[in-house]
C-alpha cells in the first residue's frame, strides 16, 4: 500500500478559501458623471505640457552632446584630471532632469487643480438663482386662489 497523499497549501490560499466565496469591500466607489469634453480639455492641455517637456529634454541632451561633438575644444577642459564634458554628461545631468520632471509634474498638477476648480463652480448652485427657485408665490390680498380678482 502507498503512502497516504497529503495536501500543502500557502497560508493565503488557506485564508482565502476560509473566506469563501464573500463580496470584496475594498472596491472603489463608482465615478460621478464624467464631464466628456471638460476631460477632453484636460487631456489636450496634459499633452501640450508633455511634448514641451519631451521637447525640452530633448533640446538639453542632445544640445549638451551636439556642443561637445560641434565644437572639440569643450573636450579638452579638465576639472581634477576628467574631462568637463564627461562631468556634465554623466553627473550634472540628473539634477537638471529631477527639475525638469519636477516642473512637468507641478504643471500637469496644476491643470488638473484648475480643472477640478472649473467643473466645481459649474456645480455648485448659482446663489441668485436658488433665491428665486425659493420664493413663494403669494397671492395679494383680496385675490382668489389663483390669484385672480
Amino acid at each position: 500500500m502507498s503512502p497516504r497523499r497529503e495536501k500543502l497549501t500557502s497560508p493565503q490560499t488557506r485564508i482565502a478559501l476560509a473566506r469563501g466565496n464573500r463580496p470584496v469591500q475594498h472596491l472603489l466607489p463608482v465615478p460621478e458623471p464624467v464631464d466628456t469634453e471638460a476631460a477632453r480639455r484636460l487631456f489636450r492641455a496634459q499633452r501640450r505640457t508633455a511634448v514641451r517637456t519631451v521637447s525640452l529634454l530633448s533640446a538639453v541632451l542632445f544640445g549638451l552632446s551636439g556642443s561637445f561633438a560641434l565644437f572639440p575644444a569643450l573636450g579638452q577642459v579638465r576639472l581634477a584630471g576628467v574631462p568637463v564634458s564627461w562631468l556634465l554628461l554623466t553627473v550634472a545631468i540628473y539634477p537638471a532632469l529631477f527639475g525638469l520632471a519636477l516642473w512637468h509634474v507641478r504643471a500637469a498638477e496644476r491643470l488638473e487643480d484648475r480643472a477640478e476648480r472649473l467643473a466645481r463652480d459649474r456645480r455648485a448652485p448659482d446663489p441668485e438663482q436658488g433665491r428665486e427657485q425659493g420664493r413663494v408665490h403669494r397671492p395679494e390680498p383680496g385675490a382668489g386662489p389663483d390669484g385672480t380678482p
